[in-house]
């Protein structure tokens, strides 16, 4: 059992994406006038642990019912291989798991204290999605639904309401992108799992719509992201730097999108993987970086 076992249950290469969210939650704060960076340090404690207890949490379960030991691991999909390989203990990732969503819950309850009931619906929804992602929602075919909203959309307004008390236009307008992409983060790695996810009892949209329509509803989610960006300038919910954050999608969208068109039946390519991941990331990123530059030049 060593640190790196930890990491590798964890998917620490994946713990970037709650840094960019609180980014998008900072940069509206910033330009609803009200930043706090100790609180958004805090939120981002907070977020890591309830990803980590996810990311574990789900390892755990995966392995349990023999998933993890049918998949055919790729970078961004089928498992860390960390508990098949015996160099972790299924408990010791369960501890892990339940370790981070305790920090994640110690912050909610914290935040709660100061902002009492704005605050429950995001923090109840999230602690739904953290803790019963595996073995509930990932097997009623709203795991996607509950992945665009945990790590996705509710960081973003709840980072904002932590620091400005208030819901505010700026980060509802970025919060719906952010939705948007991680929903389609886990839709497009489940593509790789089909068979493992059958046979394992998962019953997520991939296996409900089949690969061609699981393909155009990834490409709908994609193309809407830019649009909505725009759409948000447009209407002045969004700042006119926001449109930077629609420059990702022109660069990195083409090699995922072009495999949904061309052939959602063979098996996505490996950069195609890659660039959705990159794609998330860094459209997260700008618009965080426009939201605050707008509101301090």
């Amino acid at each position: 059992m060593s640190i790196a076992s930890y990491a590798r249950v964890a998917r620490a290469p994946f713990l970037a994406l709650p840094f960019t969210l609180i980014a998008v939650g900072t940069g509206a704060a910033a330009y609803a006038g009200q930043v706090n960076w100790a609180y958004a340090g805090l939120a981002l404690l907070g977020l890591l642990g309830m990803h980590v207890a996810v990311n574990a949490l789900n390892e755990a379960s995966d392995f349990k019912r023999g998933i993890d030991l049918q998949t055919e691991r790729t970078p961004f999909s089928g498992g860390s291989g960390t508990l098949p390989a015996g160099t972790l203990g299924y408990r010791h990732a369960v501890t892990l798991g339940l370790v981070g969503g305790a920090v994640g819950v110690v912050v909610g309850v914290f935040f709660s204290l100061i902002y009492g009931w704005t605050l429950l619906p995001i923090l109840a929804v999230g602690a739904v999605a953290a803790f019963v992602y595996s073995n509930v929602l990932a097997r009623g075919y709203v795991g996607e639904l509950f992945a665009g909203l945990g790590l996705g959309a509710l960081p973003v307004i709840g980072t904002t309401l932590v620091q400005t008390g208030g819901y505010e236009a700026a980060s509802i307008a970025a919060s719906i992108p952010a939705f948007l992409m991680t929903f389609n983060l886990l839709l497009l790695n489940e593509f790789p799992d089909e068979e493992a996810d059958r046979a394992g009892g998962r019953r997520n949209l991939v296996l409900l719509l089949g690969r061609t329509w699981s393909a155009r509803l990834y490409i709908i989610a994609a193309v809407l992201v830019p649009v909505l960006i725009l759409v948000s300038v447009g209407v002045d919910s969004l700042p006119l730097l926001a449109a930077a954050a629609i420059v990702p999608s022109a660069v990195f969208l083409p090699k995922p999108v072009g495999w949904g068109i061309r052939a959602p039946n063979e098996p996505v390519p490996i950069p195609a993987l890659g660039a959705n991941v990159v794609w998330i990331l860094s459209t997260n990123l700008v618009l965080g970086i426009a939201l605050y530059l707008a509101a301090v030049l």
